[in-house]
């Protein structure tokens, strides 16, 4: 009885790595056709990108809820398992915003490329295997916070993206050599401020994400704040984006400027999301969240 069970969910293991692996070679494939779109500006190849990101993102949504079942639970826990979930939750939010900009590709080549990047790195540096709950997590808290903090890191990531295309085109924007891009110099503020707009989704969802996350600790170490390592990344990456939308208030600042807090935002969240773990565990640093890895 037990062998047999061993035996089936070994194969719907092995099912999923093979949707997973045609999942990363669809989001290179959209990658790819982002970046010739980049070198040859047609709305084509920006359109087949778009086409085969959406195929890659139905067949991640599969994937996804087939760990589920297999799990019995979300999907979140590992490593292994939080960076599939940042990609898909990355390229929902992704597509989203580009039916909003109708004809504007450009952000989609730095998706696809984190999204590839992420999903290789657990292909090849953790291992698949589903466990139960670690006792810390085992909590009500436990999905809400984990779901709405990667949709808030899901949301920076675009509106970063956003803003080095912002950043990049800008002159040529202004000067009329982008048209092909689907930027003019009438619509690149609109598309500038949609990072804005991500961001003042996105902040209250880390914020709910950084006090759900106390309140967990207190029920669950007895105090509500530590000055843990991935508690401290996440307070710089809030203090960061609050800087940024004060910025964007101010209107000499509301270029360039700052676009920079958000791009930085955006490194510190990545530091919040892999980088702090990855040093503590590297450099023996003390902290309670060092399970992620």
């Amino acid at each position: 009885m037990i062998e047999n069970m061993l035996i089936q969910e070994a194969g719907i293991l092995q099912w999923e790595l093979r949707i997973f692996w045609v999942v990363v070679i669809l989001y290179g494939l959209s990658a790819f056709f982002y970046l010739l779109h980049l070198f040859a500006p047609d709305r084509a190849s920006g359109k087949i990108g778009s086409w085969t990101l959406r195929t890659a993102v139905l067949l991640h949504t599969g994937m996804i809820l087939l760990r589920t079942y297999e799990g019995g639970r979300p999907p979140f826990q590992s490593l292994y398992e939080s960076l599939s979930w940042f990609a898909w939750s990355t390229v929902i939010v992704y597509l989203y915003m580009e039916r909003r900009w109708n004809r504007v590709f450009l952000p989609g080549l730095i998706v696809t490329i984190m999204a590839t990047g992420g999903c290789l790195f657990a292909l090849f540096t953790r291992e698949p295997e589903i466990n139960p709950l670690f006792p810390a997590l085992q909590s009500n808290w436990f999905v809400p916070h984990v779901i709405l903090a990667f949709l808030s890191y899901a949301v920076f990531v675009v509106s970063c993206a956003v803003e080095i295309i912002y950043v990049l085109l800008r002159p040529a924007v202004l000067k009329g050599k982008a048209k092909s891009y689907g930027l003019l110099p009438g619509n690149l503020e609109d598309f500038h401020r949609s990072a804005y707009n991500l961001v003042l989704f996105g902040y209250p969802l880390l914020t709910f994400g950084i006090v759900s996350g106390a309140i967990w600790a207190d029920n669950a170490w007895g105090r509500f704040w530590s000055w843990d390592p991935k508690e401290t990344w996440s307070l710089i990456t809030w203090t960061v984006f609050t800087i940024y939308m004060h910025a964007m208030t101010i209107p000499k600042w509301r270029g360039w400027q700052a676009s920079l807090f958000n791009i930085l935002g955006f490194i510190c969240m990545i530091m919040t999301f892999i980088g702090v773990s990855w040093l503590a565990k590297l450099f023996s640093i003390e902290s309670l969240h060092i399970y992620a890895l």
